[in-house]
């Protein structure tokens, strides 16, 4: 058997080389860059390794870990889960925080390869700097952390290790049922540690989506199930973008004339404009997702975990004879709810499913009752989001997400995250360009949305990548806009001041609390001072400007086509103006409180939860 003699750590970085997968006919590298910062712990070893082979796998530094690991988690979402990006980081705190962009990652099932550096495994220096020690669990570092928001959590302690290691990691990421991230961590001594690694390890791998095709027993049921609803309603999640469907279940709704409703990681499955696309559905979803569900007698949901945001905690499925179908490749989200299961491919499942169905049809009267409900929807939408609306007060979100939807082109990718900015552009944001859109809402985790557009941009070289970001998540995290200019992948940035936490302060007052500690003139502060975003982001090497209304915003999107770098474009909105809930949301109201509105919000919470089904 030949062998070449490498450290460990140039051996991860030739292997992950290796890997190759195809996108439109062409083979690419599986793992496109790495998103590094150095520091005690990966430097040496592991930053030598890469340093060698950037015309290979190229490195980019990030200013914050968390916010590389987030962008490396928006980079494998903008290009459907199909390339994988590494993050790197030392020892103690540079690992740690990586965790809550793990939990991103986990909470969305998308790929990410952590590689962390870790403690001496022969123990001899201990404790050493940034080590954290457990006195009475010597081995236990501050990487197990991870553990809790990883689907394969690995710690090398001899270089051979890496032989089955890697080779898990990479599958557990590629499995369209265990999709999530995957983290290594790395002792210092084993990084340098030389091993005569057998050459076939390195052998060029391309790697396929694996589809896994349902049981044709389950797909039999489910076409009978369909057969016999008046009122069926497909519920589109992020596992049609996943498996690559937006075509075939475009296809299966216009076919057999079934109306479609989308979740927020299922949003842009089928172009907005298409007569059976009904809206988003549940709690930042519209009245016509909505009532369509509370008639639905046949509930097909596709590539979705059924989030509580999906659900309306599980009180938008009002008839109480509906048959709900999960069909997912994952058993545990297909399961859910004493659902009646496919457990498949998102692509292969709608295909057979729509070829068994021949030419049956939904009643006609259906699908009229679909286009009546989203008329008065879109008429909805149309008005809140008006720019002569309120002309002589602040803009709203929905006027702020109007303008992006009606400046939009075909290149356009729009992206945010936590606040309230969600909610506004599920519902605001309407294109015909399928995969034209990310809210972080799995885990709905401020300061992606900086960082995602980063990681997107990267992605998405020849598109438009526009940003919409609320102050407080701004404040949070924004580093990452040096690093765009830095690297050169320009991006649009919106960043809406109003004042602090204010859809957080929304749900506070909604549930009969006092104004507290969102908003900043809310909060326990000395003087109410506010930041000169575009000025902060003008000191990062922006191009940045301030505008007063919509149509400001809208020349200023203009001149950002244009620009050569990232631009920022900054606004105060109003904090108090928001698009309606479209459902029930179970949140904790306390049951005794000395406030009058606090009970009658927990009287308004009790009678919500009466409409919740139970086990299904």
């Amino acid at each position: 058997m030949k062998t070449i003699r490498l450290t460990t750590a140039e051996a991860i970085v030739r292997y992950l080389i290796a890997q190759k997968t195809v996108i439109d006919g062409r083979t690419v590298p599986l793992f496109p860059g790495v998103f590094a910062i150095f520091g005690h712990g990966n430097v040496t070893s592991l930053g030598h390794a890469l340093e060698s082979v950037q015309d290979d796998l190229p490195t980019w530094r990030g200013q914050n870990e968390q916010s590389m690991a987030l962008a490396a988690t928006a980079y494998a979402k903008a290009v459907k889960r199909r390339q994988i990006m590494v993050a790197t980081s030392s020892v103690g705190p540079g690992a740690t925080n990586m965790v809550t962009a793990a939990g991103v990652a986990m909470a969305n099932r998308l790929p990410l390869l952590l590689l962390a550096g870790d403690t001496f495994a022969s123990r001899i220096p201990d404790p050493v700097l940034q080590q954290v020690e457990h006195f009475g669990a010597p081995s236990t570092t501050v990487n197990d952390a991870f553990r809790a928001v990883t689907r394969y959590w690995d710690r090398i302690t001899h270089p051979a290790q890496i032989l089955q290691s890697l080779p898990h990691a990479i599958e557990t990421m590629l499995d369209p049922a265990e999709c999530g991230p995957a983290f290594i961590g790395l002792p210092q001594d084993v990084q340098a540690e030389a091993f005569d690694f057998p050459e076939r390890f390195f052998t060029e791998r391309v790697h396929h989506p694996r589809r896994q095709r349902a049981d044709r027993s389950e797909i039999d049921a489910a076409v009978d199930a369909i057969r016999s609803a008046e009122k069926p309603l497909v519920i589109a999640g992020g596992g049609v973008h996943w498996s690559e469907a937006e075509a075939e279940l475009l296809a299966l709704v216009e076919r057999h004339r079934i109306p479609v409703v989308e979740t927020v990681a299922g949003r842009t499955s089928i172009p907005q404009s298409n007569a059976l696309h009904a809206g988003p559905i549940g709690v930042t979803g519209c009245t016509s997702a909505n009532a369509l569900a509370a008639e639905a007698d046949v509930v097909i949901a596709i590539g979705t975990r059924l989030q509580d945001f999906a659900t309306g905690s599980w009180t938008v499925f009002a008839n109480e004879d509906m048959r709900l179908i999960g069909v997912n490749t994952a058993r545990f989200d297909a399961t859910k709810h004493l659902a009646q299961t496919v457990i498949g491919d998102a692509r292969e499942t709608i295909t057979e499913i729509d070829a068994l169905l021949g030419d049956w049809t939904a009643p006609a009267a259906w699908a009229e009752r679909c286009a009546t409900e989203v008329a008065e929807y879109h008429a909805y939408i149309d008005r809140i989001a008006d720019p002569a609306r309120g002309a002589t007060e602040l803009p709203t979100y929905a006027q702020v997400v109007g303008a992006v939807s009606r400046l939009a082109t075909d290149d356009t990718y729009v992206l945010t995250a936590a606040g309230g900015f969600p909610g506004e552009l599920v519902n605001g944001w309407r294109s015909d360009v399928c995969h034209s859109f990310d809210t972080e809402y799995g885990y709905s985790c401020m300061g992606y949305e900086i960082a995602g557009g980063w990681g997107a941009a990267m992605a998405l070289p020849d598109r438009e990548v526009v940003v919409l970001v609320g102050d407080g998540s701004y404040l949070m995290m924004n580093s990452d806009l040096y690093s765009s200019v830095l690297s050169g992948h320009r991006m649009t940035v919106i960043v809406c001041d109003n004042g602090g936490f204010a859809v957080i302060n929304r749900l506070q007052i909604n549930q009969g609390g006092i104004p507290f500690n969102n908003l900043i003139a809310d909060s326990r502060i000395v003087e109410e001072v506010r930041v000169d975003f575009a000025a902060h982001a003008a000191a990062m090497g922006c191009r940045a400007e301030t505008v007063t209304d919509v149509a400001g915003l809208e020349a200023a999107l203009e001149r950002a086509r244009t620009a050569d770098r990232t631009t920022v474009i900054a606004l105060r909105t109003d904090a108090y103006t928001w698009t309606e809930g479209g459902s029930f949301w179970e949140v904790g109201v306390p049951e005794v409180s000395p406030r009058a509105e606090v009970l009658a919000a927990r009287a308004d919470l009790d009678e919500g939860k009466r409409a919740q089904r139970l086990g299904w």
